[in-house]
C-alpha cells in the first residue's frame, strides 16, 4: 500500500480552524457572563465585612457607655464610680469614649485596680479595625449630640462611626449611611 493508500485507512485527526474558532467564542461568552458575577460577589463581600465591622465596633462602644454612664458630673456606670478619675478624663460628659483609641486600653485608677505594681487595664477592642471600604483605619465619628447624617465630628466623645468612602452599596443606600 502507498502513501495515498494508508491516509484512505486512517481518518486524519485534528482540529479545524471553524471548531477552534466556536471553542474560542463559546469560552468567551461564559467569560462574559461570569465577569460582572465576580464583581458583584466581590462587592457584597465587602459589604458584609463593612456591616459585620461596624457591628462589632458599635457593640464596643455601648459596652463601654454601659461600664463608663454618666450624665455630666453624675457619674452611673459600675466603672466610673469606681475609677473616677479615669472616668471624667477618658469619657465625655454622656460617658461615651472620648476618642476611638480610648477603647483600645483605659486604666483603671480605683483601688481594686491595683494588683502588685501593675494597674489593671480594660480592652473593648484589641486593636482599630479596617474600614473595608478605604482600605485605613480612618472612619468618620458622630458625637452623642449629632444628627444622624453629621459629617463633621464635634470632638467631644465618639457615639458611632460611619465609613468615610462615598460609594453607593448594592441596594442604592450610601455606606456612610450604614
Amino acid at each position: 500500500m502507498g502513501e495515498s493508500g494508508w491516509s484512505k485507512l486512517v481518518p486524519m485527526r485534528g482540529v479545524t480552524l471553524i471548531e477552534l474558532l466556536v471553542t474560542l467564542v463559546i469560552m468567551f461568552i461564559l467569560a462574559s457572563v461570569a465577569l460582572p458575577f465576580t464583581k458583584v460577589s466581590a462587592k457584597r463581600s465587602q459589604e458584609l465585612e463593612l456591616r459585620q465591622t461596624l457591628r462589632t465596633v458599635r457593640m464596643a462602644i455601648d459596652t463601654f457607655r454601659r461600664d463608663w454612664a454618666r450624665d455630666g458630673s453624675t457619674l452611673l456606670g459600675p466603672l466610673c464610680i469606681k475609677n473616677q478619675l479615669t472616668c471624667k478624663e477618658s469619657t465625655g460628659i454622656t460617658g461615651y469614649p472620648k476618642t476611638l483609641e480610648t477603647l483600645l486600653k483605659i486604666e483603671l485608677t480605683g483601688g481594686e485596680a491595683q494588683v502588685g505594681e501593675q494597674s489593671t487595664i480594660r480592652r473593648y477592642l484589641r486593636k482599630i479595625p479596617i474600614d473595608p471600604m478605604t482600605d485605613s483605619t480612618e472612619w468618620g465619628i458622630r458625637c452623642y449630640q449629632d444628627e444622624p447624617d453629621e459629617s463633621r465630628w464635634c470632638g467631644e466623645d465618639v457615639f458611632d462611626i460611619y465609613t468615610t468612602s462615598d460609594r453607593v452599596a448594592a441596594n442604592g443606600t450610601p455606606y456612610r449611611e450604614w
